[in-house]
């Protein structure tokens, strides 16, 4: 599989909330890509050919702690899979509140995955997408990411000369996986919370990142992964999510599998861990 489309976020010189620093984006390749320190975000574009298309997109969030992101692993990978079930795959390559070229650290992630999604959507008659079909999917804190524009989006800005910013920041649905979802103890995930919002954080700032709190009715379907056996970030953070979606009315499958621990990606190798792809699949089919 090829990228087909590579795009920076924002028109150059104009990205929000940076100051320059001096740092590089540094990209480390041994078991998987770990990408980090990341200066200019992009979100590269995969497609299906037309004849098998689906009309559904999705947007990939790697996770890795707000650290660095697992860029194949739970990026590029993903992609493939749905690429070759007819589906769009967006992955971002977003920005880490770890670097200090960030003003405000904990606004970059959300500002840039709203803009992908703003991009998904502006582009979508061209790139043979359904405006209504594109949704938002994240790993560990990619799944945390992914579940802050679900519960944090906007409409986009009538009055905006960037076409771009006109279009709603809104997922049409989540698929979260094995995510952070938390910011409270003690099932928060210590090391994406304190690289998002730091280890002593504002109890108003805890609140708006714990999303589990931040449901409404207007937060669109979700598909959630989980093992049982995670002792990185504890499945009730699914658990508590799942809860938030159904007191909302809003539709959500999930899929506890007793094994797998954190990090399993694809699952492959890990029995039928590694079907949950297939799963998701059979999800997507049945929304409207």
């Amino acid at each position: 599989m090829n990228a087909q489309i590579t795009l920076p976020l924002w028109p150059e010189g104009k990205v929000p909330n940076y100051k320059a620093s001096g740092e590089k984006e540094k990209i480390e390749s041994a078991d998987i890509i770990r990408v980090s320190l990341v200066q200019t975000p992009e979100m590269t574009v995969y497609l299906p050919s037309k004849k098998t298309a689906t009309g559904q997109a999705v947007i990939i969030c790697p996770g890795g702690g707000y650290t660095y992101l697992s860029y194949n692993w739970e990026g590029t990978d993903a992609a493939g899979f749905l690429v070759a079930k007819g589906i769009a795959a967006i992955v971002l390559k977003s920005r880490l509140p770890n670097s200090k070229s960030n003003i405000t650290p904990h606004l970059s992630p959300l500002m840039d995955a709203k803009r992908a999604m703003r991009i998904v959507r502006a582009n979508a008659i061209k790139w043979n997408i359904k405006k209504d079909a594109i949704g938002i999917m994240g790993f560990s804190a990619g799944g945390h990411l992914a579940s802050t524009l679900g519960t944090h989006f906007d409409s986009g800005d009538a009055t905006a000369t960037d076409s771009v910013e006109r279009q709603s920041s809104r997922p049409d649905f989540m698929v979260l996986v094995y995510p952070v979802i938390s910011m409270s103890k003690p099932i928060m995930h210590a090391g994406s919370r304190n690289n998002l919002i730091g280890p002593k954080p504002d109890s108003s700032l805890a609140k708006l990142y714990s999303n589990e709190l931040q449901v409404s009715s207007e937060t669109p379907p979700a598909f959630l992964v989980h093992a049982t056996d995670d002792k990185s970030v504890p499945v009730e953070n699914s658990l508590l999510f799942y809860q938030a979606l159904k007191d909302k009315n809003v539709s959500v499958e999930m899929h506890i599998y007793p094994k797998g621990g954190h990090g399993f990606g694809m699952g492959l190798g890990k029995g039928y861990l590694e079907t949950w792809m297939d799963r998701l699949v059979d999800w997507m089919k049945g929304l409207k």
